[in-house]
């Protein structure tokens, strides 16, 4: 039996060619995400990982606006990270884990940030990712967005979660049982 094209993670001549483009545009709008950075370097490196564009595709149609803002020079990755305005509009209403969302009597959302994150193939963001991110645009001036816990917190049912407010970022803390609306999760895919 054939699977799903969404479940075989790889992308139609269409949709790798619009993504391309998209990213590409993107890429060339915001200069100061990626100063020194040029495309063709990203393309080709795209190219020649395009099992990495499944999830960009992800990321894009969740409403994460995925662009560059790093790049290891060890490594020679590319790092691509969630950069709309707002925490993602499909991944909002999610808590934080899958412990997180068993452990809700009612009222449970459909998803949890974890595992979403996981099945698009991307990792939540770090308290210093999202910071830096802050450093290169203003975002979550209306949401917040989940970012990775840290073991000792999470064991005692703790998530973080950051946004920008009053012209400064800040990192809190929720259950990892909570979720709102307003709240989504921001991804980092490494290429």
């Amino acid at each position: 039996m054939k699977k799903p094209r969404s479940l075989q993670k790889t992308l139609s001549p269409a949709q790798h060619e619009n993504l391309l483009g998209i990213l590409s545009a993107r890429f060339e709008e915001n200069p100061a995400r990626h100063p020194g950075l040029k495309w063709p370097a990203v393309l080709a490196r795209l190219e020649a990982h395009p099992e990495k564009l499944w999830s960009l595709h992800e990321m894009e149609s969740t409403g994460g606006q995925p662009d560059v803002i790093g790049h290891d020079k060890k490594t020679c990755e590319f790092l691509f990270v969630d950069c709309s305005p707002e925490s993602p509009s499909g991944r909002t209403s999610v808590c934080y884990d899958r412990e997180g969302l068993d452990s809700r009597k009612e009222h449970k959302p459909k998803n949890n940030a974890l595992d979403l994150a996981a099945a698009m193939g991307i990792e939540l963001l770090d308290a210093d990712q999202y910071r830096h991110l802050q450093t290169l645009g203003t975002f979550d001036t209306k949401s917040s967005s989940w970012i990775k816990a840290p073991a000792d917190i999470r064991k005692l049912g703790g998530a973080l979660f950051g946004d920008r407010r009053y012209g400064h970022v800040f990192i809190y803390h929720n259950g990892a049982q909570s979720y709102y609306a307003g709240r989504g999760f921001r991804g980092s895919l490494r290429v």
